[in-house]
């Protein structure tokens, strides 16, 4: 999954990047509210970490104006603790969710891990697609029980199928949300992995619908 970290306070903004990178995400950050609109609205994030206090442009308007040109990205804001009007106001504007600062990193962990799973109509932490389980708190991958070990590619890269299995997904589609903006988008590194993945969870677990991409179907419904 790929997220957008939207706060001006470099200090916080490193150490959430950090936080999420560790956890397997691909992050693109940015530092002020102008910044922020400007790749939220041109990029294809699955949730965005929006601060409100911000700079050029604070994070109401950036998150109003969002919502008003339809962009249905789930919105993580980060509020003051005494600040319950920047909630209402956060709520009335369009946010999923919010976390007050200061705030433990791991609280913000799971309420992204929350509003993914509610984005893709997923209610448990743990997603299953016949065999495979994969347990996106843990960042654990399981089949029939047994562990696998995976790269951080090749995790982000399953994980994006489990989240979106039954529908087929496209090499732009998955090269847009698994990796940030540094990444050299011209590679054929999705077909690498994929091709890793198969020889690792079973040759029919990713089916490839030619023209179109890859697909994800647990047995029964393959």
């Amino acid at each position: 999954m790929r997220l957008l970290v939207v706060e001006d306070d470099p200090d916080l903004n490193r150490q959430i990047v950090a936080a999420l990178e560790e956890a397997g995400y691909a992050v693109d950050r940015a530092f002020d509210g102008e910044e922020g609109h400007f790749l939220g609205d041109t990029e294809p994030y699955d949730a965005i970490v929006l601060d409100i206090g911000l700079p050029k442009m604070d994070g109401i308007s950036v998150l109003e104006q969002w919502r008003r040109d339809g962009r249905t990205t789930p919105v993580l804001i980060l509020t003051a603790r005494d600040r319950w009007s920047d909630k209402v106001q956060g709520f009335d504007a369009g946010a999923d969710d919010y976390v007050a600062k200061p705030f433990h990193m791991e609280e913000v962990l799971a309420r992204l891990r929350a509003l993914l799973r509610r984005a893709t109509g997923h209610a448990s932490s743990e997603l299953l697609c016949g065999p495979i389980r994969l347990d996106t708190r843990a960042g654990r991958v399981t089949i029939d029980g047994h562990a696998i070990k995976l790269t951080s590619h090749e995790y982000r890269l399953l994980a994006y199928l489990m989240h979106h299995q039954g529908r087929v997904v496209s090499r732009t589609e998955l090269v847009e949300h698994l990796y940030d903006q540094d990444f050299d988008r011209d590679s054929n590194t999705i077909e690498v992995f994929v091709g890793r993945l198969r020889k690792k969870l079973g040759s029919d677990a990713i089916q490839t619908v030619r023209g179109l991409g890859y697909l994800l179907l647990a047995p029964e419904n393959a």
